[in-house]
């Protein structure tokens, strides 16, 4: 081993967020701002919180199952 240390991000960017999740960074932030995704504003930049990130996909799975039963 050649002794790096990987540290794991405390909080993402909005461009980090997007490639997580696959969209697009104004799709991102029109999330935060209905209120969908949390967010934190940290001087002029917004952070979603890691568990923040997870939560959102979790409540679209649940909701996206919960479709697939009422059809």
């Amino acid at each position: 081993m050649d002794g790096k240390v990987v540290l794991a991000p405390r909080w993402y960017t909005m461009a980090q967020v997007a490639e997580l999740l696959g969209y697009s960074v104004a799709k991102v932030k029109t999330l935060v701002y209905s209120g969908e995704l949390r967010s934190l504003k940290d001087g002029g930049s917004r952070r979603s919180l890691p568990q923040w990130v997870d939560e959102y996909v979790e409540r679209k799975a649940a909701d996206s199952e919960v479709m697939e039963l009422a059809a």
